[in-house]
């Protein structure tokens, strides 16, 4: 390929990646309902042209994204940090899918990165705002809080309803605030998680590396996570209320571990079954929209350590496992 069309193809790419990116943020946005799912899309568009142009080419896209963002809205906000770290953690699974690691590595060190940066990216807001991380972290909730009830509003839900909830704003708040870390840490695990799954055929299909992970319908969670979840359990029985929040955080964190392998389970049996594309993604949409079949799932994740419900590791008489 000459040079020049080289270059043309690249730029192409670089646009590409930054209006596929600002699209996904715009309808996050101005579509709160729709947009909730298509932020989780967001790292996807970064991982993908990382993988394709390369780490300083590739650097361009979430650069350029998150300086529109900031120019569009006007200022630097919590969003602003919000969508910039999910462009991080798509740049930083690439980057850790071409280290070849295991797909726990490969996860865990992205929610790390994302963390740590994270973290910085708040303090630093708080110290120029002259407001402390907590004060900041209850505000941003209660101006989230006030904007789900309006959905809730403009949805048509009944006037009790929206008495009971507004009057309940308050315990809500209190309770969201303290579980916040555990609810930063999970969605960033879901999301890293997500976006692994999508990537990988869409990197195949392109021809560009990704890591051989095996198959992940067969994820175990370490054993010695179980302990863990006892563990944070007891301390709700407690009466303290920080060991309590200090539990409950911990359960949540642990919960979302246990979702992985629970739909790990149900994916083996669907790829056994011969389930139809269209009826996967059918019950899959089910599971995501109907939080006592979510929390069914966790449960299968988690009696998984004693029932086994995927056999693995048993040997069938005829030698094979």
């Amino acid at each position: 390929m000459a040079p020049q069309t080289m270059q043309k193809e690249i730029f192409k790419d670089i646009a590409s990646g930054i209006v596929i990116t600002f699209v996904i943020f715009g309808v996050t946005i101005y579509m709160p309902i729709i947009g909730f799912f298509c932020s989780l899309l967001i790292p996807l568009p970064v991982l993908f042209y990382r993988s394709k142009l390369g780490r300083s080419t590739g650097s361009i896209i979430p650069v350029a994204s998150i300086t529109l963002m900031i120019v569009i809205l006007g200022r630097v906000s919590i969003d602003i940090l919000f969508f910039g770290e999910l462009l991080l953690l798509g740049f930083v699974l690439s980057e850790l899918i071409e280290m070849n690691l295991s797909v726990e590595k490969t996860i865990c060190y992205a929610v790390f990165t994302v963390l740590l940066t994270g973290t910085f990216g708040l303090l630093l807001h708080g110290s120029m705002a002259r407001i402390g991380i907590q004060a900041l972290i209850s505000d941003y909730v209660a101006k989230n809080l006030q904007l789900t009830l309006a959905i809730y509003e403009n949805m048509g839900v009944s006037e009790d309803s929206i008495h009971l909830i507004s009057n309940s704003l308050k315990n809500i708040q209190y309770i969201l605030v303290r579980i916040f870390p555990s609810l930063v840490i999970g969605s960033t695990l879901f999301v890293a998680w997500v976006n692994l799954l999508i990537a990988k055929p869409m990197l195949i299909a392109r021809k560009l590396f990704f890591s051989d992970f095996g198959s992940l319908n067969l994820w175990k969670a370490p054993d010695f996570l179980v302990w863990g979840v006892i563990g944070c359990g007891l301390t709700l029985l407690l009466p303290s209320k920080a060991l309590k929040m200090f539990g409950l955080n911990g359960l949540i964190i642990l919960m979302t571990i246990y979702f992985f392998e629970g739909i790990a389970i149900v994916s083996f049996y669907f790829e056994k079954k011969e389930f139809s594309r269209i009826l996967r993604l059918f019950l899959y949409t089910l599971i995501v929209l109907q939080q006592i079949i979510l929390f069914l799932i966790i449960g299968i994740g988690f009696f998984d350590t004693w029932l086994n419900f995927r056999r693995l590791g048993i040997k069938k008489s005829n030698g094979q496992t």
